[in-house]
């Protein structure tokens, strides 16, 4: 969108963590703000507003724009955005932005070593959902297996899949993308 750029291309002015989804990953999508980025109703009302760097930085956020907003995901999940956000405001962020590298490190930890070719949204989305004690947890375990790097990606595959189901459920998270009916 025309006059709309952004420095932080790892969570969206909305929310979303683009540095996790599949459509940036596969170099479909710049992120919010980066060159090429889709229009977005959202970009055009930051505009309109001063542009804050986040919607959450607006005096009227959550706003109308918002009323529907999460029902469904897109090639991402919006589950986070609204926590994410507050999360951001909290601690900072510098801070926040740390955390999304780690992640995304750790999901192309997961997509280079246990993709299958049939887990790269189950893996975005899970490390979207999962908090990083429980990631750093699968990855230690994910290393520490015997045979390691040897076995068939099928079965690394299979393994990594368990591990993050396991602590989806301790946390009654559903590691799924919730489509539009």
């Amino acid at each position: 969108m025309k006059g709309f750029a952004r420095e932080n291309l790892l969570l969206s002015l909305c929310g979303l963590n683009c540095g996790l989804c599949t459509m940036r990953l596969g170099g479909y999508c710049p992120g919010c703000g980066g060159e090429g980025n889709q229009p977005c109703k959202l970009a055009r009302c930051s505009l309109e507003h001063g542009g804050p760097a986040y919607c959450s930085g607006c005096g009227g956020y959550p706003c109308e724009k918002y009323q529907g907003f999460d029902d469904f995901d897109s090639f991402i999940t919006h589950r986070r955005r609204d926590a994410d956000l507050a999360r951001m405001e909290r601690i900072g962020e510098e801070a926040y932005c740390a955390e999304q590298r780690e992640k995304v490190e750790i999901l192309q930890f997961l997509l280079d070593g246990f993709n299958d070719g049939r887990r790269k949204s189950f893996f975005c989305t899970a490390v979207n959902l999962l908090e990083l004690p429980e990631l750093r947890e699968a990855v230690r375990r994910l290393t520490a297996e015997p045979g390691g790097d040897s076995r068939p990606v099928k079965e690394k595959s299979a393994c990594a899949v368990q591990l993050l189901r396991q602590a989806a459920e301790a946390r009654q998270v559903e590691l799924k993308l919730r489509k539009k009916k």
